[in-house]
């Protein structure tokens, strides 16, 4: 809307090297990005790679659970697997 400004975000202060502190801006220069702009694209670079290494750890436990299920002969999970493997065996013949 007209008018509107986007707030600004919040201010984060550290201390950091004063010769890493030089290499970031030079890695910052040459992508023509100010030393602020570097920095919060490195955080959400970080940030995005650890909801992807959350993600991946949870879809591994509930492919290990599955896999799990899928062997106990008591199970829907061994009886679908049971199923698909019938249904495929069909297809053996026109794969090969």
């Amino acid at each position: 809307m007209p008018g509107m400004t986007t707030p600004k975000g919040d201010t984060v202060t550290f201390r950091i090297d004063p010769g890493l502190k030089a290499e970031l801006a030079n890695v910052a220069a040459q992508y023509h990005q100010s030393l602020g702009e570097l920095l919060r694209s490195l955080a959400r670079d970080r940030v995005a790679a650890e909801h992807r290494r959350a993600f991946e750890a949870e879809a591994r436990r509930q492919s290990l659970e599955a896999a799990a299920a899928a062997r106990d002969p008591h199970s829907d999970e061994f009886a679908v697997m049971r199923e698909l493997e019938s249904d495929l065996e069909a297809f053996r013949d026109e794969w090969t």
